[in-house]
């Protein structure tokens, strides 16, 4: 082959192998959180009207018929002295949540999430009217309104009825607006703490070489595996923290085999190991069909028509499975294709990895769940 052709082919494989070198490598944002910067929960108490007939029974939520009363009364409509009147089914109470995110700003818009608290069937296609969201302190941090849709579809007759989803549960997008903001300057800091999502003794080390790197060093230190240190001295906080969340590192994974046993799902992550060890998987399986046949005497004999019982016995021992051996330092992709080639399912393959757990030859945090 000539020499500048090879060359064009050694720097284009050279090209498609460099993005596979930072494959393993994420973002400091994506691993951690910024302690002080965080959502905060809220909750209101409302009512939903518009129903289709389909909102609580007045008669057995008390709260909703007191609630529909005080909201007529604000609205100058006395219905106080003709309580039993009050036979509507197009009213739902319900308990509205909302996160307020970090540095949410005065007239911004957030979604709410809208759930019913009687005994209301469908809440699809009703309005959800003012609603004062509180925080933990007890202040007003938003209000929501608006028309909530619960993407679920309800539909029943005399003698059935079909539901998809949860029709006692909708969202309102862009729902609430916020009236008041949670105080934090960030400017303000001399110093942060990012704590790691996976709390990771390893992965901190790296990330705190990967700051200093960016901002020289001694900016950063490994706290403890959850918590990585930040100083930022007289540094800008805004433009340095965005150039450390922007840092890349290859976050270390623990060796931890999940298993699922009410789905037969089973998870393994990447450094999973298993050590010298034999498997063979086999059951015994016993099947009896019973196949009934008539017997007929000839049209000029004599006897009578009969059923003749016939029965038939198979024996599966699963005689053809054999005996699988897995060296040592075996990796997850080793072990997965010799299960496979076993023909080992995924219920079959939980037992054995239990068995492998308890030989001492899985190499890794087994998790049943």
């Amino acid at each position: 082959m000539p020499l500048i052709p090879l060359c064009r082919f050694l720097s284009f494989i050279a090209i498609l192998l460099l993005p596979l070198a930072a494959v393993a490598q994420v973002r400091i944002k994506d691993i951690t959180d910024v302690q002080g910067i965080r959502d905060n929960q809220l909750v209101g108490y409302g009512l939903v009207v518009g129903l289709n007939g389909t909102g609580d029974k007045l008669s057995n939520a008390v709260f909703t018929r007191e609630s529909l009363v005080a909201m007529l009364e604000r609205l100058g409509v006395n219905t106080r002295d003709q309580l039993t009147a009050l036979q509507t089914k197009n009213v739902a109470a319900v308990v509205v949540t909302a996160d307020l995110p970090a540095f949410a700003r005065v007239g911004s818009r957030i979604d709410v999430a809208v759930s019913a608290l009687g005994d209301a069937s469908n809440l699809t296609g009703g309005t959800l009217l003012v609603t004062p969201l509180l925080g933990a302190d007890g202040a007003v941090y938003a209000v929501g309104q608006g028309a909530l849709a619960t993407g679920a579809i309800a539909a029943k007759g005399d003698a059935g009825s079909v539901t998809r989803g949860v029709p006692t549960a909708g969202r309102i997008a862009n729902g609430a607006t916020v009236e008041r903001e949670v105080a934090y300057v960030l400017g303000a800091r001399a110093s942060l703490h990012l704590a790691l999502r996976n709390p990771d003794l390893t992965t901190a080390q790296r990330m705190a070489s990967a700051i200093n790197q960016v901002l020289g060093g001694g900016a950063a230190r490994a706290l403890d595996p959850g918590t990585v240190g930040l100083e930022l001295g007289g540094r800008d906080v805004v433009e340095a923290l965005g150039r450390v969340l922007e840092a890349r590192v290859e976050p270390d994974t623990p060796a931890v085999v999940v298993v699922e046993e009410a789905s037969g799902t089973i998870v393994m992550g990447a450094n999973v190991r298993i050590s010298t060890v034999a498997i063979a998987q086999g059951n015994l399986t016993i099947r009896v069909t019973e196949e009934p046949q008539v017997s007929q005497p000839n049209p000029f004999g004599t006897g009578t028509t009969t059923t003749v019982p016939r029965t038939r016995v198979d024996v599966d021992d699963s005689h053809d499975r054999k005996l699988g051996i897995l060296h040592g330092n075996v990796t997850l992709r080793d072990l997965v294709a010799s299960l496979n080639a076993l023909g080992v399912g995924p219920r079959d393959m939980i037992s054995i990895l239990q068995s492998i757990k308890a030989a001492g030859a899985l190499q890794a945090e087994l998790q049943v769940r």
